[in-house]
């Protein structure tokens, strides 16, 4: 798990135990959001964009993580332009990027079936970066792949990275919006960011005690995707807490639009009743 450089001590020991801690919270963290849509069998209130970018950004950052763990082709560039280094990607990272991708996953599909609003849907923007962040990735997977001498397999993964911090920032901002403009936090789960800003303090307090007892800072700047993810996701992580909890807290918002999902969900049992008896 540890590189042979990291110095006797509890040191690695804490690495360990933060490291598989992060991966807990932030693995966790997903199935909030999942069992609030499946209770409510609605997705009112949670922004697709939000949705579906998770699912592209956690599928680049499992193959960033996967090939810098398991690839000696990669991890051989690595070194060779970190001196010798050893990279800074653990077990825990790879786990916990799969898990990602599979609940994001399940996530997406509950908006493709679950009740949600006429005017709800992805943005042109989101499907735009979606789309133009595909066509460059093969486009460079490409162009190594046909030996693009100025390339090497770990700019691809670099390339994917910066794909992922990207979404990081651009994910959160729709859910930011919808919960301003309705003055509610209704239809997004607090107790996911809750358990996302846990395992974002415990991913970037893992990354810097690796760092230092490999005695080698370059770690941070070989990794910045977990570096950025945590950051960016600690950012958010307390504009959300502070809606839910500070500027939205009396819920009468919430209440309003959990009555007129019940009246909603009553008028279509009416229907369905008066349907039969004709």
């Amino acid at each position: 798990m540890h590189s042979a450089a990291s110095p006797q001590g509890l040191g690695p020991f804490v690495s360990y135990i933060m490291g598989w801690t992060y991966f807990a919270a932030w693995s966790v963290s997903f199935y909030p959001q999942a069992i609030h849509n499946w209770r409510r069998k609605s997705v009112q209130g949670l922004s697709l964009d939000f949705v579906h970018l998770n699912v592209l950004g956690f599928l680049c950052y499992s193959i960033f993580n996967l090939a810098f763990l398991f690839s000696s082709v990669v991890q051989e560039e690595y070194k060779r332009r970190n001196d010798g280094q050893e990279n800074l990607v653990r077990a825990n990272d790879v786990f916990f990027a799969v898990n990602a991708v599979i609940f994001s996953t399940i996530t997406m599909v509950q908006t493709w079936g679950y009740k949600r609003d006429p005017s709800q849907g992805v943005s042109l923007f989101a499907k735009a970066f979606i789309g133009l962040a595909i066509v460059l990735s093969t486009s460079f997977l490409g162009a190594i792949a046909l030996g693009a001498t100025d390339k090497e397999w770990i700019d691809l993964l670099y390339f994917l990275s910066y794909i992922k911090l990207a979404i990081t920032f651009i994910k959160y901002c729709p859910q930011v919006y919808i919960n301003y403009a309705a003055k509610s936090t209704a239809g997004w789960s607090v107790h996911a960011i809750l358990l996302d800003f846990t395992g974002g303090v415990l991913s970037i307090a893992q990354l810097v005690l690796d760092a230092a007892l490999s005695d080698d800072w370059s770690g941070i700047s070989g990794d910045p995707v977990k570096f950025g993810l945590g950051f960016v996701s600690i950012a958010f992580d307390l504009v959300f807490i502070t809606q839910h909890y500070i500027l939205y807290r009396n819920g009468k918002d919430s209440k309003v639009l959990g009555d007129l999902e019940d009246a909603d969900d009553a008028h279509d049992e009416r229907q369905r009743l008066l349907g039969q008896r004709s």
